[in-house]
C-alpha cells in the first residue's frame, strides 16, 4: 500500500507484511483501524479494531502477542470508501496489558475501539510510523463475515 490507495477487500484479506525503523532491543505495538465506521459521513462505531499486536520484538509481528486477530476490510454495500490506518508505537517496555485476546473471527471487542485511548493507557506516547489504504465493499465482503461469530 503507498499513503492512501485504493485497494480491494478481495486484496487485502490476508495478513500483510508490515515493517518499520526499529532499534536493537525495543518492542512495538501495531494497530490497524477502520475510523470510517459504517461510513466516513457518518462515523458513529468510529473505530473499528481489525488488528492489534503488542510485544513485537523488532518488526518479528508473528512473535508478538496479538490482542485481536487480523480482520480484513469489510465495509458494507454502499457506504462508500472507508479509510484503514495502520500505527505502529515503540513501547517503553514490555506491556503488561489487560486486554483479553479476541480471534479474527470475533467481532467483540472490536467496535468503538479507540487507539488513542489504548496508547494513553498503556504510555505509548505518539506513533512511530503510520500508512493507509482506502478500501469499499466488493464481493469478498459477505464471505469475510460469514466467517465471523
Amino acid at each position: 500500500m503507498n499513503l492512501g490507495n485504493e485497494l480491494t477487500p478481495t486484496s487485502v484479506k490476508d495478513e500483510p507484511s508490515v515493517e518499520w525503523p526499529v532499534e536493537a532491543g525495543a518492542y512495538y505495538t501495531l494497530c490497524m483501524t477502520d475510523p470510517d465506521a459504517p461510513s466516513r459521513k457518518e462515523p458513529t462505531r468510529r473505530e473499528i479494531k481489525h488488528w492489534l499486536v503488542v510485544n513485537i520484538p523488532g518488526f518479528q509481528i508473528s512473535k508478538g502477542e496479538t490482542l485481536a486477530g487480523y480482520r480484513g476490510s469489510g465495509p458494507s454495500l454502499g457506504s462508500g470508501l472507508h479509510r484503514y490506518v495502520f500505527l505502529v508505537y515503540k513501547q517503553p517496555g514490555i506491556l503488561a496489558h489487560t486486554e483479553t485476546p479476541v480471534s479474527n473471527r470475533s467481532r467483540e471487542g472490536r467496535v468503538n475501539f479507540r487507539i488513542r485511548d489504548f496508547a494513553k493507557k498503556y504510555s505509548l506516547g505518539e506513533p512511530i510510523a503510520a500508512n493507509f489504504y482506502m478500501a469499499q465493499y466488493d464481493d469478498y465482503v459477505p464471505i469475510l463475515r460469514s466467517n465471523t461469530m
